[in-house]
């Protein structure tokens, strides 16, 4: 898994994380890096995934009686 590449931080302090490096960690649009500075002076980034659909096996939860409003017609607004 020994994956190393290099990036440069731009003017406004970004980087892009080389493509090796995303398809070795399957990083994904949503994932997060948490960012750390070990003892030793190193950089540490942390995965911390937020998967699209992470809640889809998850049951409704009846609600009961609320104060909403039920949409009786639509508005066309093009």
């Amino acid at each position: 898994m020994a994956v190393e590449d290099e990036t440069t931080v731009n003017r406004s302090y970004a980087v892009t994380i080389p493509a090796s490096v995303r398809e070795d960690l399957d990083l994904e649009p949503g994932d997060q890096l948490r960012w750390d500075v070990d003892d030793d002076g190193r950089l540490v980034a942390e995965i911390v995934r937020e998967r699209y659909g992470a809640a889809e096996d998850l049951e409704p939860v009846d609600m009961g009686e609320t104060d909403a409003v039920e949409v009786t017609e639509s508005y066309d607004w093009s």
